[in-house]
């Protein structure tokens, strides 16, 4: 990249980058959450240790310039200016990070329920709002074009070689005449950057991709603080344990059950150039033999068929001669398969059926596949946004819905499912948030309202009572317009002696949401008059 080096963390960041952006599904399977929540949480280790390092180095440049002068005083400058903006960005995605987990970590303090970080609301709600990207939005987009500007001004302009480094890194979207930070799709369609990335994810996938931005951060200063310290750290150059580390560098994030593994196994910093004098590696305990590995400048690359979902660990050394001396450099890493998916996932929110007349919400994703590349069709459903759809059946007894799309490696899959179709229970009329046979005087009769309730319905429907016969024992049924008692059935009313009992039946009803739609009957109610 524009001839910087890669250092170690790089390699890692270039991994995991690869995985995330290969799943984008909102309600993904809880293999592919954990697998999410795995990565977030090497990734977070990685950045500690990382920061680690950066600390020794920004102490080395200090003392430098404190006990040598010269250069070193310019160079420390230098990187307290790039430290002061690196920790002031860092800390604002870690000020995001806590809000939107503030309610997951309630019940899970570590974070590490990954499963049921399935809903990305929290961040939404930050990030955007009615008219796209939110106020809050466009100032996180500010703040990493103002970093990389700052990063570019201070470092770039004297090693301009790294420039387009930090550009990939801090990359949010191109413009576009009348539309800055768009992402340009395939098919030419164009989205903001923001919401390709994070608008409807999983909140175990925007932590890990806010992470990987941190990660980013913490990268761009070792960048930095390598270069200013230069020859001194050359002198470690040498391939030993001491100084050298092995990563796992794949051309995908994650590979479905069957496929080729074609990742290499690398040293970490990029000047181990030189290739391994023998190789003792095990995938799952499994060792390695010829066929299974190429050897390649500073590892080898693997050719193996990928086993069972899962992780799968990869242990043993790679083994290098310098001059003579023999320097085993340690193996231990792991990479991901996930099961290949054959059929849309495809779930009512809150039954098995759908109800006729009223809007069902559904939810339709395939695990792998962008919400946005996802194609559902049935008669009476809409879309929503991202994963969400609404389905309002109106004729018939079953409906079937079909989802469709195209995996990464260009199969396609598709599936259907049949739901069946069921009118609304009946309503029961209500009063005084009591139905069936109930005791009031007459006084209440008179003076409460006649409403009706779908009893034990997961959907909360308002209905509007129109009409309704009242009936006094021996007294000819009056009817009323209306919830409340007309003039002739208070009359009526009044003739009703204690113990007997009143009738209001042939209740007519409305759902003002949909008033086309009919009820067939309404369960009435008895009053025992006390």
């Amino acid at each position: 990249m524009a001839g910087a080096k890669e250092t170690p963390r790089q390699k890692l960041i270039s991994l995991m980058y690869l995985v995330f952006i290969t799943m984008l599904a909102l309600n993904v399977g809880k293999e592919v959450l954990d697998g999410f929540g795995q990565m977030f949480k090497k990734i977070q280790s990685a950045n500690i240790r990382l920061d680690q390092s950066n600390d020794v180095y920004y102490d080395k440049i200090s003392t430098n310039a404190a006990e040598k002068e010269g250069k070193w005083i310019g160079h420390d400058r230098t990187s307290k200016e790039i430290k002061n903006e690196s920790d002031a960005f860092y800390d604002k995605i870690k000020e995001i990070k806590s809000r939107i987990t503030e309610k997951q970590r309630i019940k899970d303090p570590e974070l590490e329920k990954y499963s049921e970080m399935d809903k990305g609301e929290a961040l939404d709600l930050i990030f955007f709002d009615s008219g796209g990207v939110s106020e809050e939005g466009e100032d996180f987009i500010q703040s990493m074009i103002n970093y990389k500007a700052t990063v570019i001004q201070v470092f770039g302009s004297q090693y301009s070689e790294y420039i387009g480094l930090v550009e990939e890194r801090f990359y949010t979207g191109d413009y576009i005449k009348d539309q800055e930070n768009q992402i340009v799709n395939k098919d030419g369609t164009t989205q903001p950057w923001l919401a390709a990335n994070y608008e409807g994810f999983p909140l175990v996938s925007s932590l890990a991709k806010l992470t990987m931005i941190q990660g980013d951060i913490k990268a761009t200063e070792h960048d930095v603080l390598q270069t200013l310290l230069g020859k001194e750290l050359e002198l470690e150059s040498g391939v030993t344990e001491s100084n050298y580390i092995t990563l796992l560098k794949t051309e995908k994030g994650a590979y479905y059950q069957g496929e080729t593994f074609d990742g290499s196994v690398i040293l970490g910093r990029k000047g181990g150039a030189q290739n391994p004098n023998s190789v003792n590696l095990t995938i799952d305990g499994v060792k390695l033999k010829e066929g299974d590995y190429t050897l390649i400048p500073g590892g080898v690359k693997l050719n193996i068929i990928t086993g069972k979902p899962g992780d799968h660990e990869i242990l043993g050394d790679l083994v290098f001669l310098n001059d003579g001396i023999e320097s085993n450099i340690a193996v231990k890493q792991s990479f991901p398969v996930i099961a290949k998916p054959s059929s849309a996932v495809i779930s009512a929110d809150k039954m098995n059926v759908v109800y006729r007349g009223i809007p069902n919400p559904m939810t339709i994703s395939i695990a792998g596949i962008a919400n946005n590349k996802i194609t559902a069709r049935a008669p009476g459903l809409r879309k929503v946004k991202g994963s969400k759809y609404v389905m309002i059946p109106q004729k018939g007894f079953e409906v079937s819905i079909r989802a469709s799309a195209t995996l990464p490696d260009g199969q396609p899959v598709s599936t259907s499912t049949k739901y069946r179709i069921k009118d609304i229970p009946a309503p029961s009329a209500i009063i005084r948030g009591e139905v069936g046979r109930i005791s009031l005087s007459k006084s209440d009769v008179e003076n409460s309202n006649v409403g009706a309730s779908i009893i034990d319905f997961d959907f909360d429907i308002k209905l509007q009572v129109l009409s309704f016969q009242f009936q006094v024992p021996g007294k000819a049924p009056v009817s009323v317009n209306g919830n409340r008692l007309n003039a002739n059935a208070k009359s009526a009313l009044k003739s009703a002696r204690k113990g007997q009992v009143i009738e209001i039946f042939d209740i007519k009803v409305r759902n003002p949401q949909n008033p086309k739609y009919l009820f067939e009957r309404v369960a009435g109610i008895r009053i025992v008059i006390r």
